[in-house]
Order: C-alpha cells, then sequence, then structure tokens
C-alpha cells in the first residue's frame, strides 16, 4: 500500500502535535509543513524532519490530507481550497466561523466525494468511549458536563462556548442523536471582553436534563461528565482516563438488642479500568483509515455543522448583553 502524503498548515499549540503524530504514524508520508510565521514553520519542519512550505498552494501540490490547525476564521479559506484540489482534510473545531460558512464546507465535501474530518477530539477519548459503551444499558435522568481552564493558554481568538463548550456539544449529540428541543443560557466576561464562563441546560423531548459549563477563569483544569441515572451515579474524568461508578444497593435494619434498632447504607463503587491512547493520536489514525479503505469520516464535516450549530443557539439563546464580572459583583 501506498503512503498517504500529509501535511499540516499551522503548526502553533495544536499543530505541532499534529506534526509529532504524522512523523511517526504507519502509513503516512508527512509531506511538509505551513505556517504565517517562517520561524515557527521552519522549526517545526527541522524537528520533523519535513520540508517547509511559505505559501499554502506549495504545500497543496505536495499532498494527498492535509491537518488544518490555524486560527478559526482562517479554517473555512483554507477548507476551500483544499477541497477545490480534491484533497482530504481534517480541519481543528470549530468547523468555521459561522453557519453559512459550514454549510458551505458540507456541500463542497459531497461534490468533490473527499475525506473532510472535524477534529472533535473527546469523540476518541477512551473514557468517553468506555462511558458511551456502559450508558447503553442504563436509563439516564441527567447528564453534566464541566470543562473548565485557566485564563493564560487559553484560546483567545473566539469565546468560551466556541472554543471550550463546543466539544461538549458534540457529545452530547452524539450521545443523544437528536437536536435538543429547548436550550437556556448564561454567561459572562471578565478578562477578554468575550464569553469566559458560560452554562447551558440542554431539553429534550424524550431524554434527560443536560447541563454544560465551561469556563476559562478557573484556576483549576477540569473535563468531567457525571452522568444520574436510575440505579447509578457516574463520574468520568477526561483529563485522567477515569470513570467510577456508585451503584445503588438496599439498605437494611440492623437489630442491636439494648442498643436500639439501626438503619444501614452501603453502596458498591466501581472503578473502570480505561486503556491509555492519546486521543489525538486514534483521532488521526483514524483519519488515514479512511482516506486508505474508503471509509466515512467518523467526524464527519455534517457533524462539526451540527456541532456548530448547537452552540449558535447556545450563544443566542443568551439573551441580553452581558456584563463583565466587576460590574456583576463589584469590589467595595
Amino acid at each position: 500500500m501506498e503512503s498517504i502524503r500529509v501535511g499540516v498548515i499551522g503548526t502553533g499549540r495544536m499543530g505541532i502535535n499534529h506534526c509529532r503524530i504524522y512523523a511517526t504514524l504507519r502509513g503516512v508520508e508527512f509531506a511538509g509543513v505551513c505556517d504565517l510565521d517562517p520561524e515557527v514553520g521552519i522549526r517545526a519542519a527541522e524537528r520533523y524532519d519535513t520540508r517547509f512550505y511559505s505559501e499554502v498552494d506549495e504545500l497543496l501540490g505536495c499532498v494527498d490530507a492535509v491537518s488544518i490547525a490555524t486560527p478559526t476564521p482562517t479554517h473555512y479559506e483554507l477548507a476551500i481550497r483544499c477541497l477545490e484540489r480534491g484533497i482530504h482534510v481534517l480541519v481543528e473545531k470549530p468547523l468555521a466561523e459561522n453557519l453559512r460558512q459550514a454549510e458551505d464546507l458540507v456541500a463542497a465535501t459531497e461534490a468533490n466525494s473527499v475525506v473532510f474530518q472535524v477534529g472533535h477530539i473527546e469523540r476518541f477519548n477512551p473514557a468517553y468511549r468506555e462511558l458511551k459503551e456502559i450508558l447503553d444499558d442504563m436509563t439516564v435522568l441527567a447528564i453534566e458536563f464541566r470543562r473548565l481552564s485557566a485564563f493564560g493558554g487559553s484560546n483567545t481568538d473566539t469565546d468560551t462556548i466556541y472554543d471550550l463548550m463546543i466539544h461538549d456539544a458534540d457529545l452530547v449529540l452524539n450521545l443523544m442523536g437528536q437536536e435538543p428541543s429547548k436550550v437556556t443560557a448564561h454567561g459572562l466576561t471578565a478578562l477578554s471582553g468575550e464569553i469566559d464562563h458560560a452554562i447551558a441546560q440542554l431539553r429534550f423531548d424524550f431524554g434527560p436534563l443536560v447541563v454544560l459549563t465551561a469556563s476559562r477563569v478557573t484556576e483549576h483544569k477540569i473535563r468531567m461528565i457525571t452522568v444520574t441515572t436510575v440505579d447509578a451515579y457516574l463520574e468520568t474524568d477526561l483529563l485522567n482516563k477515569s470513570i467510577t461508578i456508585h451503584r445503588r444497593t438496599m439498605g437494611e435494619f440492623l437489630n442491636h438488642n439494648r442498643a436500639g434498632v439501626k438503619y444501614r447504607q452501603e453502596s458498591i463503587v466501581e472503578r473502570i479500568s480505561i486503556p491509555i491512547f492519546e486521543p489525538l493520536y486514534l483521532q488521526l489514525q483514524s483519519f488515514i483509515e479512511s482516506i486508505t479503505k474508503g471509509k466515512p469520516a467518523p467526524v464527519s464535516v455534517v457533524d462539526g455543522f451540527q456541532a456548530l450549530r448547537l452552540v449558535e443557539r447556545i450563544r443566542n439563546s443568551l439573551g441580553e448583553p452581558l456584563h463583565s464580572a466587576t460590574e456583576l459583583f463589584p469590589i467595595l
């Protein structure tokens, strides 16, 4: 089998990790990188023994597939250029800046018959995959997603709904298989002038109550999914790749003679063993397999469009203009 020639556009914080994996991924010829900053691009090329291209079109002339790991405002134009050349695309989330661009990308992908994968990396998190399997046999009542980060090091080219909450919006759609019937949300600004902390409640005609919290103003990095079911409570740590299940048990009355009657409630706690695999590696591996085996992308351009549509609903449901944190909580 011939190797797939792959390039990376954008070699910043996320793109450099794509480079690291493509440089060692089986079935891949890592053909080159492109970055607006020549110093950054050349350093990445030297580090992973490939070629630096100063122009995108030069790179596109030498590859079969690309990862686009550039700021969100550039996704649409770069992806269209790739699709017009029949080049397979993996674009980091969010798919595009707005739904009109996303719809165009869906149509262009269908017209050009290429693999288009969107980088919703949590779909490949082993802890999430295990959780999804466990929930198949449970009656779910409520799900809470918490995605919290410190401001330093956060992506500020978009707000926290489009940067962080969109991950969990995609997971909700993947778990539920349907759009919510009602969305309500609240948010505030604190440091960036954009939404830095947001909470959304999603209601489904048939399904659990879902709450999403995303923040880039906490000093504790958290990636948690907690699930309340009829018989159990589950805690899934996406960072540390662990699942803990607290199962309901029947209580019992104990007769201690003169000491009287006491009630004892015991709980069963299960800790699920999760295989340790890097989600990004699994994501890029699936992208290459989709190309070589002619399979649909596991996270398609349509999935990316639907996740973007949901976060736009969340953003639009905020209603009144947001106030800064200092206005909400003045210092006396």
